[in-house]
């Protein structure tokens, strides 16, 4: 163990580990999971299973980040926005990220298996694989594409809501699931272009870097339009009504307007508030979905 963890006080300490668990990233992967759970029944999801099921899959995911933090500590050394995790100031040692990511993930499957279904806890530990395993150590340094077919963990969370509620993977879950994969690549790819050159710095094949500006802007065009397609989805398989493609549409179209002036008129700024804005549509846009649901319900 290092010095400067030694010396660090124990609320200081249980701060650095919670900060392993990318507590923001897993928020919004808690939030589609939960918005699945409720999507996959017309009542209420039996409390029980509501918070064994958001408890464990929070828990898995919050270990597939340490893994994350892990694998990539050097990386996040060299960038701006990851050079103050706990792993890159050698506030946490890489054997105890290891051992906490371990428990975590555990007593999240361990809870999934037991408390929900054996499916749920399958499902959630692929995922955990397709993330710490797949993405991070094979994918991302070796392909521009890594977050294009990495980006399949990443929409899992609602189809692990609704297998957690019915113990079955449904189309319904599988459209949830495209939205989320078809959101990934604009997303990332707007951070991706603002930090272009902390990713050459790091050696990380990011699209930016590998294929310039030019050609990742025209992709998040390209793939924006493919989210807006997908998101028109639940109205036209009928699982969500009027109110929630009126949301969509109109979330859509201020995805759309970034989308075309990244195109357009680029600027890091504008990058920038494209990507916030990303995490602002997917939020609203499930939340959307949540409201819908139960207005069927009622009207």
């Amino acid at each position: 163990m290092s010095s400067t963890a030694v010396r660090t006080p124990q609320s200081s300490r249980i701060r650095q580990f919670y900060a392993l668990t990318k507590p923001r990233v897993v928020s919004l992967i808690v939030f589609t999971a939960v918005i699945g759970m409720f999507l996959a029944t017309p009542g209420m999801v039996p409390p029980a299973i509501l918070l064994a099921a958001t408890l464990g899959i929070a828990l898995v995911a919050g270990a597939a980040a340490a893994v994350n933090c892990l694998v990539e500590q050097k990386i996040d050394a060299l960038m701006a926005r990851t050079q103050f995790r706990p792993l890159p100031r050698g506030q946490i040692t890489p054997l105890e990220t290891l051992v906490f990511s371990g428990i975590v993930g555990g007593i999240g499957l361990a809870l999934l298996y037991h408390w929900v279904n054996a499916l749920t806890m399958w499902l959630t530990l692929a995922t955990f694989v397709g993330y710490a395993i797949i993405y991070t150590v094979i994918l991302k340094p070796m392909t521009p594409q890594n977050i294009v077919i990495g980006g399949a963990s990443g929409a899992m969370p609602p189809v692990l809501g609704w297998a957690a509620v019915t113990g079955d993977v449904t189309p319904q879950a599988l459209t949830l699931f495209l939205i989320i994969f078809a959101w990934t690549p604009p997303h990332f790819w707007a951070l991706a272009l603002y930090r272009k050159d902390e990713y050459a710095r790091a050696g990380v094949p990011m699209l930016p870097v590998t294929h310039g500006d030019k050609f990742t802007r025209l992709h998040v065009l390209l793939y924006t339009i493919i989210l807006l397609a997908c998101s028109t989805f639940p109205f036209v398989t009928r699982m969500s009504g009027l109110p929630y493609l009126a949301a969509a549409l109109g979330l859509g179209a201020v995805f759309m307007y970034y989308a075309v002036k990244i195109y357009t008129d680029y600027s890091d700024a504008l990058a920038r508030r494209t990507f916030r804005y990303s995490i602002l549509y997917l939020t609203l846009l499930f939340a959307a979905l949540l409201i819908d649901h139960y207005l069927q319900l009622f009207l």
